[in-house]
């Protein structure tokens, strides 16, 4: 089992407004906190530097969206699609993401922390040059997620399916993926050392050695 830990959860008001994100889109500093959107498409928007600060998402789809350098603090994304939306350079603090589509969704170069995402879809997802700290991936697809040039610091994969992801020049020293399943990963013997796996895992990663197996 995935070593436990504890991440800061997103505080957020018990009363929240309903607003319209589409209000403040074209702002010179775009913002927003203490409110909720929900039931609502977001599409064909690109904003630099988005901030959004204890904001609730609940039944909201994200088509062709862009928020580079987005500063999000404080949010829950519940029950959304975020599929292929960029948050690429973001700030992403006390952030959740509960039973969300989040296909292809771009997190490269971005700094993840006390974040979760539970039951998700989250294949092809883009972490490339990520900093991830204190974060958890709990019962989701990552199915070809691509973690190249990560820098992992208490993160957790809790049964997870994690097959054809890339850990490509990324430590996964004191990672636990033990719990997950996956055909085939994308590592180097570098990237493997001090990673904590199964006893049926193990026999796979053998072959990284050059060591042959008898049953």
């Amino acid at each position: 089992m995935a070593k436990v830990f504890k991440i800061e959860s997103p505080k957020l008001p018990l009363a929240l407004e309903k607003v319209n994100i589409q209000d403040i889109f074209y702002e010179e500093d775009p913002y927003l906190s203490n409110c909720v959107i929900a039931n609502t498409v977001i599409d064909n928007i690109a904003i630099d530097r988005l901030i959004l600060s204890k904001v609730l998402f609940k039944n909201v789809r994200f088509i062709d969206v862009s928020f580079r350098k987005i500063d999000l603090t404080d949010v829950i994304f519940e029950n959304c699609d975020l599929s292929n939306a960029s948050f690429r350079e973001g700030l992403i603090h006390r952030v959740t993401f509960d039973n969300c589509k989040v296909l292809g969704l771009n997190l490269a170069e971005a700094h993840v922390g006390n974040v979760s995402f539970d039951n998700c879809i989250a294949n092809l997802c883009d972490f490339t040059e990520t900093r991830l700290k204190q974060v958890i991936f709990n019962h989701s697809s990552l199915q070809s997620a691509n973690y190249f040039e990560c820098k992992f610091n208490k993160v957790i994969f809790n049964e997870c399916d994690i097959n054809d992801v890339d850990f490509s020049q990324t430590s996964l020293k004191g990672i636990d993926i033990s719990s997950c399943r996956y055909e085939r990963l994308n590592v180097t013997l570098e990237s493997i050392k001090g990673c904590e796996v199964s006893s049926e895992q193990a026999v796979g990663f053998a072959s990284l050695l050059g060591l042959k197996v008898k049953s």
